[in-house]
């Protein structure tokens, strides 16, 4: 079996940690990392959509690039949280063409 290329890079790599307090919207980030010689396409998933929302959610990430992907925890009266936002990348095939 061939070994798969990593696509994204993470930062960080396994969970977004929200700190509060919670009685305004709450932002962290996540940089997403392309360190491929081609376009990846990108999309981020949140596990509680109506607790937490992700900008941008979804996009293409130029060969050698990064961005910064930003999510905010709505309000809430819960202490201290940390939610897992699931994110996976595929290669994009360039100009007209879907993900490879």
């Amino acid at each position: 079996m061939a070994k798969v290329e990593q696509v994204l890079s993470l930062e960080p790599q396994h969970e977004l940690k929200f700190r509060g307090p919670f009685t305004d919207v709450v932002t962290t980030n996540l940089k997403l990392g392309n360190p491929t010689d081609r376009n990846v396409c990108f999309k981020v998933k949140t596990t509680a959509p109506r607790r937490y929302c992700v900008r941008p959610n979804s996009g293409i990430i130029e060969a050698g690039a990064s961005i910064n992907v930003s999510g905010r925890r709505w309000t809430s009266d819960e202490e201290e949280c940390a939610e897992q936002q699931p994110c996976s990348g595929v290669r994009h095939g360039g100009e007209g063409g879907g993900p490879q």
